[in-house]
């Protein structure tokens, strides 16, 4: 019981961390990355679709991103999408390409990428540590209801809060790589 409660634990921190990594792809530095398109719908028949559902998106320089439509029909829709999205993204359409130019960050806008990074990241520790009250609570029904020991009780503590704690050092880790990457020029 105390092995499916901690299994459960370290599952759902694990999820945290993912969600914290997906949400730091959709902070743009710098460089040109596909996953900075992630977040662009297109109407596509009808229906709003991923970008990525409707074109290759591909890295074609450092500071530079092509799309290529699966059918030529959808670069205006495309182009319009990425344009009226919240990236701050000019594209330019040469034929069936739409190539999107990284406009380089000014210093402002890395401070306030920084802190949006560190907001995810704070989000992604409050979430961590729910997890630990979640399996600390259930752990302590278990021994309301005498079905574990105090001793069982504490060292499954013990184990759950230095699970939290690899899993903080984790996301710690990941912002401090964030940040080095925003503040590259």
């Amino acid at each position: 019981m105390i092995n499916d409660i901690k299994k459960d634990a370290e599952t759902r921190m694990k999820k945290s961390l993912e969600s914290l990594q997906a949400n730091f792809h959709k902070i743009r530095t710098g460089r040109a990355h596909p996953s900075i398109l992630d977040a662009v719908t297109v109407e596509y028949y009808g229906a709003q679709m991923p970008l990525n559902q409707v074109a290759s998106v591909n890295v074609e320089d450092a500071r530079t991103l092509a799309v290529v439509p699966w059918e030529k029909p959808m670069v205006p829709k495309i182009e319009k999408a990425i344009m009226t999205s919240d990236l701050g993204l000019n594209p330019a359409t040469a034929g069936t390409v739409i190539r999107v130019p990284m406009p380089p960050l000014t210093e402002e806008t890395r401070r306030n990428y920084i802190k949006q990074a560190r907001a995810e990241a704070e989000n992604a520790r409050v979430a961590v540590r729910n997890v630990r009250r979640d399996a600390n609570s259930d752990i302590k029904a278990l021994l309301k209801e005498k079905e574990i020991t105090e001793d069982e009780e504490h060292r499954a503590e013990d184990d759950i809060q230095k699970l939290t704690d690899k899993h903080v050092a984790e996301i710690d880790k990941l912002l401090e790589s964030k940040e080095h990457d925003l503040m590259q020029v």
